[in-house]
């Protein structure tokens, strides 16, 4: 019995023995990991930004457009307004 709670033991603590370079091998994953969550939250940050600006530019060019083709609408009243001037004229002289 007591060979075969020693055999256990050893068999146990092979199996689970964590080695100096195990160690290593984990904090290297570790610092990589931080280090692509960094770059991760960075790539977010700015994609972030760069969304508000171009969500900004595009109400920004929305707005203009609006303006320009109110700008034609009214150009093309007062186009119709002066051909129809025109053609009074022209029927009463």
């Amino acid at each position: 019995a007591f060979l075969a709670g020693w055999f256990a033991h050893w068999l146990i603590s092979r199996v689970t023995r964590v080695t100096r370079s195990d160690m290593d091998d984990l904090d290297k994953m570790a610092q990589e990991l931080h280090h692509a969550e960094e770059n991760r939250d960075h790539a977010v940050t700015y994609m972030q930004q760069r969304e508000a600006e171009l969500t900004n530019k595009l109400a920004q060019t929305e707005a203009e457009l609006e303006a320009a083709m109110d700008g034609l609408r009214e150009a093309r009243r007062e186009g119709e307004e002066l051909r129809a001037y025109i053609e009074r004229v022209n029927q009463a002289g």
